[in-house]
Parts: structure tokens; C-alpha cells; sequence
């Protein structure tokens, strides 16, 4: 006699749906092409369910008829600057042996590089350019304080960096020429590191994908995927990578925040000390009485946290400051200005980021560049959001966010440019 088997209790029911939903999951392409709906070929919304930090996709023309808006003699010259991240790349193909040199660079070295198995990477162009700045608009799907930054490289044909994973989200976009690019898509892929290099390169690296990208074309990867890239010609890569600091980075800033605003009373007491057993010995009690005074610095507070995470979160990693280019305009001059056609533009090192307080009637919070700031919620957005300021949106701040502007200002995080010097 056939009997039906009870589900166990608690157990999920299996359905058709569950079912087709999981085999559509699994059969997601990991190629699309975006010309009739750039840059993702897919709604944000879409991506971020099926591919964000969950599988890479290859994205065909991303960027339809994509123009680079630099050339490998801008990156090369750009890599001469003394504040500028470069780095040379080369690969002894015949040892394989793999060189490291950081930069800045010699504008003769360039002339007389190898005509192969060489690329030069620069940080951080989007700071510099702001056309390569511009191209950051085309990833707002995404928070703004998570993009850490756009790198460009240059590779002479065969050039490349070497099997590796980064463990971030990157887009990488090929702007000029092209790049063969093979991924490891498998699970548990070997991750261990080559002890000879420098460079950190994957001792072993299977490709489960293979493609050749040409200029418009863009390749998303979510942290842990290796990867490897090699130019087929002479070629530029744009690489707009993620900020994602790791949990060493959060927990030792997050315990210098914590130490520096501790209050000297909260010590590790004892009033419910007995006689010891053993006068050596730190015993059960002992630690826990160690717990408790940790956790006195503990921050319950999620407006204090929060301040300490958009503080945190708003410095820019490389270590590029803000400085104030000494305004000498007084307050009734700029906004005279701003009333006549002038801008305030922000600085390229300058990072924003706002947030709303936690407990109800409190003013929301902007941070730029490590510092807060309270202030009304229209006005941290607008000025967090705004790569440039004219006079109608200095206009609509109120008072407090007018104020700041002009504390922002003579602390360099805001340039004002009159009409005449504008590009």
C-alpha cells in the first residue's frame, strides 16, 4: 500500500514555484548584451537581486560606441605627477618572472619601454579627470560612499598583472583596445598565493570563462572570483572598484574611536572579590568582571555609531588631504558671485556622505572627509550629492546649511569659480 510521507515538522515545502524560481536562478546568463538598456543591459534593481556580489556577468556594449576621454600618452604623463598612485607592471614571459615599480615616473622611460608584456596602472583618475569622473554617474544604482575610486591601465600587448582576486566589487570596462579577460566561475576556487612575486599572483588558476572585450564592453566581478587579464593589443582598462574595508579595518578604528572618547573612570573593578584559591590564577570570575568593563564602552547609542561609521567611511583611503587654497573672498562676495552665474565646485579629495538620526527630531548628519556636521535633511543630501553648487542651490539651503557651505569653503572642500573660469 502507497502511503504519502508527512513533511517533518518545520520543514520547507517544496513547491513548483520554489522550484522554478531556483532552476531560473540557476540557469542566469553570465553574458548579456546592454546596447538597448546600458549600462547593466537590466533594471538596477534586477542586477542587484541576481548579480551583486553574488555571480560576474559580462555586460557587451555597456557603454555603446564608447570614445575613451583619455589616451595612454594622458596616463603616462599622469604618472609622472609626484601625488599621483602609478605602478609598472612586467612580465619576463621566458622565466616568468613578474617586476614591481612604483611610481612617479620619468617622462623619458616611457619612449623606451618594451613594445609588449608591460602595463602601467594609475589610482584614483577620477580625482584628476573630470571626465573619468563624470563617468561615475552611470553607477548611482549604487551608494556613492561605496565606490572607492577609478583606476586606469595601460597595457602594451601582452601586458598584464597576473592571475588574481581582489576582494571587492570591480567593473572593469575596456575603453581602448582589447583585453582577453578569463575568470574562474567554479565554487571553492584555489585561492593560495605564489611565494616568488611581489605581486599578490594565484599560485594556480583554472578559468571556467574566457572572453575578448573591446572598447564599451564591461565586466562586473563581486569579491573572490579570480581573474586575469592580458591585452591583445595596445589597450586602456577602467576599473572602478568598490570601497569595502575589511572587519580589521572597521573593529581597530572603530576601538581607537571607542578609546579615545572613554571616560577614564570606567575601570575593571572587583567589589564582589572573595579570597582566592590560587593568588596567581585568573579565574572565571576574573574575566568576566574583564567582559563587563568592556562592555561599558560598548556603543548602544546607533547615532553614535552611525557617526563613527560616516566618519569613518568619509576619509579617503589614500591619504590625499584637503587643503584650503586660502579663499580671500569674503561671504558677501561669493554669494554675490553665486547670484551671478559663479559655481562652487568640490574638491576631488573630498568625500560626503549624510545620514538621518536615529531618534526622531534630531538633525540629520553630513559628513565629509571625517568630520560631521548636524544639520536639516534637504540640506545634507543636497550638499553631499553636489559635485557642483550654483547659486540657485545655495539658494534653497537654510541658514545652517548655508553656513557650513562657507565653512567648507575656507576649508577647501569647495572652489569657487566664476563664470569666466569655468571649462
Amino acid at each position: 500500500m502507497n502511503r504519502k510521507i508527512a513533511p517533518k515538522k518545520n520543514a520547507p515545502v517544496r513547491t513548483t514555484a520554489t522550484k522554478t524560481a531556483k532552476s531560473a536562478r540557476a540557469e542566469l546568463p553570465i553574458e548579456i548584451d546592454a546596447r538597448t538598456l546600458p549600462p547593466l543591459g537590466m533594471t538596477p534593481e534586477r542586477f542587484l537581486r541576481d548579480y551583486w556580489q553574488k555571480r560576474p556577468l559580462l555586460i557587451r556594449n555597456a557603454f555603446p560606441d564608447f570614445e575613451t576621454p583619455v589616451l595612454p600618452e594622458d596616463l603616462a604623463g599622469l604618472a609622472c605627477e609626484e601625488t599621483a598612485l602609478s605602478r609598472i607592471v612586467m612580465h619576463d614571459r621566458a622565466n616568468d618572472r613578474w617586476t614591481l615599480r612604483h611610481g612617479p615616473f620619468d617622462e623619458d622611460e616611457f619612449p623606451g619601454m618594451p613594445h609588449q608584456d608591460w602595463t602601467l596602472l594609475v589610482q584614483d583618475v577620477d580625482k584628476w579627470d573630470p571626465d573619468i569622473a563624470a563617468l561615475l554617474e552611470q553607477f548611482g544604482f549604487l551608494p556613492r560612499w561605496r565606490i572607492d575610486d577609478v583606476m586606469i591601465s595601460f597595457a602594451a600587448p601582452g601586458g598584464s598583472v597576473g592571475a588574481h582576486v581582489d576582494q571587492y566589487d570591480v567593473f572593469l570596462l575596456q575603453a581602448y583596445g582589447h583585453r582577453r579577460w578569463q575568470i574562474d566561475a567554479g565554487a571553492n576556487p584555489p585561492l593560495d598565493f605564489r611565494p616568488d612575486v611581489e605581486l599578490k599572483l594565484l599560485r594556480e588558476f583554472n578559468p571556467t570563462h574566457e572572453w575578448v572585450l573591446g572598447p564599451g564592453d564591461m565586466l562586473y566581478l563581486p569579491p573572490g572570483v579570480p581573474h586575469n587579464g592580458v591585452a591583445e593589443d595596445a589597450c586602456l582598462t577602467f576599473s572602478v572598484g568598490m570601497r569595502a574595508p575589511s572587519a580589521a579595518e572597521l573593529l581597530g578604528d572603530f576601538v581607537d574611536t571607542l578609546a579615545s572618547d572613554a571616560d577614564d573612570a570606567l575601570r575593571y573593578t572587583d567589589p564582589d572579590l572573595a579570597p582566592s584559591a590560587d593568588p596567581n590564577e585568573i579565574d572565571t570570575a576574573a574575566m568576566n568582571r574583564v567582559v563587563e568593563a568592556l562592555n561599558l564602552l560598548r556603543m548602544n547609542d546607533p547615532d553614535r555609531l552611525g557617526d563613527w561609521f560616516g566618519r569613518f567611511i568619509t576619509v579617503y583611503r589614500a591619504g590625499g588631504e584637503v587643503q584650503s587654497g586660502g579663499q580671500a573672498r569674503s561671504r558677501i562676495e561669493i554669494e554675490w558671485d553665486l547670484q551671478h552665474g559663479a559655481s562652487l565646485f568640490r574638491h576631488p579629495y573630498s568625500r560626503m556622505a549624510w545620514r538621518r538620526a536615529h531618534r526622531k527630531g534630531e538633525p540629520a548628519r553630513l559628513y565629509v572627509s571625517g568630520h560631521d556636521y548636524p544639520l536639516p535633511a534637504d540640506d545634507a543630501a543636497l550638499i553631499a550629492d553636489a559635485a557642483q553648487l550654483d547659486g540657485a542651490g545655495y539658494a534653497s539651503l537654510s541658514d545652517a546649511g548655508r553656513d557650513l557651505v562657507q565653512e567648507l569653503i575656507q576649508s577647501g572642500h569647495f572652489n569657487l569659480a566664476l563664470p569666466d573660469e569655468e571649462e
